[in-house]
This record gives C-alpha cells, sequence and structure tokens, in this order.
C-alpha cells in the first residue's frame, strides 16, 4: 500500500481549478492506498501573515470542501499542519543543510512577490518550499498528487531528501513521486492561471446566478471574432478549453462546428459553460454550506485526523533525532 500526502492552504474560497485539478484527483487516490490531506495553514501564513483572520474560518471550510467532494475521513487522514508541531521541527533540521541557493531558484519565488498583496521579502516565505518539503518527508510519501507548476517543488523535496541521506549516510527518506492530475489546466476568467491572486476565479462557493454573470460578462473568448456572424477557431478560444474539461464529446463537437461556422454566438457558448460549471459545482456548494452548519462534527473530523497524523510524525522525527544524534532529555 502506497502512502500519499497532498495539501491545500486555508486562504479563501477554493475554485473550479481547485475541484478539478486537485481535489478529483484526490478522491481517486483514497483507493488502495494510505492517504493524508494536509489543511496548510502554516503555508497560508507565509503570504497571508496580514490577513490572518481569514485563515480560521477557511480551516473548516476547506474541511467541509474535502467532505463534501468525497474525501472519507474514515480512510482519509484529514488534518490540520500546524496542529503537527513535528513539520516545523523537521523543516528546522532539513534547513541546516538545505543550500540557500536552492529556494532563492524556486520559479514561483519571485512571481508571488510580484502579485501578492504582501510584502514577501520574509525567512518564511523564502523557507516554504522547505516547509513542503517537511510536510511531504513528514510521511514517506510515496506518491504526490501536484499539478504541473508544483513539478520543481517535487523535485526540490526528492534533492533535500537525497542530500539529507548521503550527509548522515542513510536511506531514511523516501523520494516521493509526482501523481499528475489527468485533467488540463483550468484557465481563469481573463485567459491567465486560474488564481485568486488575479481575481479571475469561479469559486465553489459561487451561487448558480454568479456563475452565470461571471462566464458571459467576464469569461474572454475568441479575440478575433468580433461579431456573431463572424465564424470563429475553438482552438484559440479559452471558452472551448473549459467545454473539453467539463462538456461531453457530443457538446464539444456541436460547439466546434456551430463556432466555426457562426451558428453559435459567443454568448449562447459561454452560457452553456456556464451550465456545465453549475452542474458540477452545485451539489459541492450545498454540501458545503450544510457541513458548516454542524462545527461539531467538523472538529471530530479534523481531531480524528491530527491524531492519525501526528502518531506519524512523532515516529518520524524520534528517527531523525537518531540519524542527526541529538540528545535524548
Amino acid at each position: 500500500m502506497s502512502i500519499v500526502l497532498s495539501g491545500i492552504q486555508p486562504s479563501g474560497s477554493l475554485h473550479i481549478g481547485h475541484l478539478v485539478g486537485a481535489l478529483d484527483n484526490f478522491v481517486s487516490l483514497q483507493k488502495g492506498n494510505s492517504v493524508f490531506y494536509m489543511i496548510a495553514d502554516w503555508h497560508a501564513l507565509t503570504s497571508k501573515y496580514n490577513q490572518v483572520e481569514v485563515i480560521q474560518p477557511s480551516v473548516y471550510e476547506l474541511a467541509a470542501t474535502f467532505l463534501a467532494v468525497g474525501i472519507n475521513p474514515n480512510t482519509s487522514s484529514i488534518f490540520v499542519q500546524s496542529a503537527i508541531k513535528e513539520h516545523a521541527e523537521l523543516q528546522l533540521l532539513l534547513s541546516m543543510t538545505t543550500p540557500l541557493s536552492w529556494l532563492e531558484r524556486v520559479p514561483t519565488y519571485k512571481e508571488k512577490q510580484v502579485n501578492a498583496n504582501a510584502d514577501l521579502n520574509s525567512f518564511g516565505f523564502l523557507g516554504y518550499p522547505l516547509l513542503q518539503a517537511a510536510d511531504i518527508l513528514m510521511y514517506q510519501a510515496d506518491k504526490v498528487p501536484v499539478g504541473e507548476d508544483q513539478l520543481f517543488h517535487l523535485e526540490l523535496t526528492r534533492e533535500i531528501a537525497r542530500r539529507f541521506n548521503h550527509i548522515y549516510h542513510t536511506n531514511f527518506f523516501k523520494e516521493p513521486q509526482a501523481v499528475l492530475t489527468p485533467t488540463a489546466k483550468v484557465l481563469g476568467l481573463d485567459g491567465r492561471k486560474m488564481s485568486k491572486t488575479y481575481d479571475n476565479c469561479i469559486y465553489l462557493s459561487d451561487e448558480d446566478s454568479s456563475i452565470k454573470e461571471k462566464c458571459t460578462r467576464q469569461m474572454i473568448s475568441d479575440p478575433n471574432r468580433v461579431k456573431k456572424t463572424d465564424p470563429g477557431n475553438p482552438d484559440q478560444c479559452p471558452v472551448f478549453v473549459y467545454h473539453k474539461i467539463f462538456s461531453s464529446q457530443e457538446t464539444q463537437d456541436e460547439i466546434n462546428k456551430g463556432c466555426r461556422g457562426a451558428s453559435i454566438g459567443c454568448f449562447d457558448c459561454k452560457m452553456k459553460v456556464a451550465e456545465k460549471l453549475i452542474i458540477k459545482i452545485a451539489p459541492v456548494r450545498e454540501r458545503v454550506q450544510a457541513s458548516l452548519q454542524n462545527s461539531k462534527s467538523l472538529d471530530e473530523v479534523l481531531d480524528h485526523g491530527n491524531t492519525q497524523a501526528r502518531k506519524v510524525a512523532e515516529g518520524t522525527m524520534e528517527k531523525v533525532r537518531d540519524v542527526v544524534k541529538l540528545p535524548k532529555f
């Protein structure tokens, strides 16, 4: 049985990209694996340190979302990162052997500094890939479900594990393997990567009317199609990317033909996307809202997951301390 570890930051409502790019993968990996899914609140602090009021309610919303998409708390450990203090200890010990240059070359380091609404020239933000490595190595994960934009981070984790093993003449840490989502990247409403930073998201908490409004008024389409009578090119239309993910092959063929022949307009094409998104989002939204009405039940899920994660983390750190010859008191 393989060990699976992944996590999501509690920094506000999740969007449709999280659902098809991560959560659907989380659900499928439950079968036949030992699974740990982390609510990464320390990671959220690395960029949301000046918006801490968002984090606590987002922890509950994320836990509720995990349950709403079909993650089973009886077979998967849903836990809160900050409840497992060993993560911070392992990050500290790994920092002793990780070259500073490895962290400075992380592609998202400068990108996030430019786009974030906070000063990210901090040790915490520079070190977040190392904390991420500690998260993964703590549970000796064999598989880590990630998007393509996280592959560099996972390779960094593998390098950190190799360096630790080499320096201390051990083979203790495994080198985790990526499990990529089968779903293509979901574009934001403006055609860029879907991101809260860009304010271009369709959220899992959006009401049906909001989804329709965002799709028909904000979603960009083929830039060369000015009038409905102009033939379009679905191959260069961001709206058609959504159809490839959320629509049946029959609908895709219909849209493809209608767009190229100018028998369907961009508004109608976007409305069809909105309808498919509502089918996907509405049941999840309703189950999340129902779970949030029962905070006691969510506390029980998190307490159970924290206990399971802590047991593994304590065992890992006992062995790591032995490897680095720390005194026992």
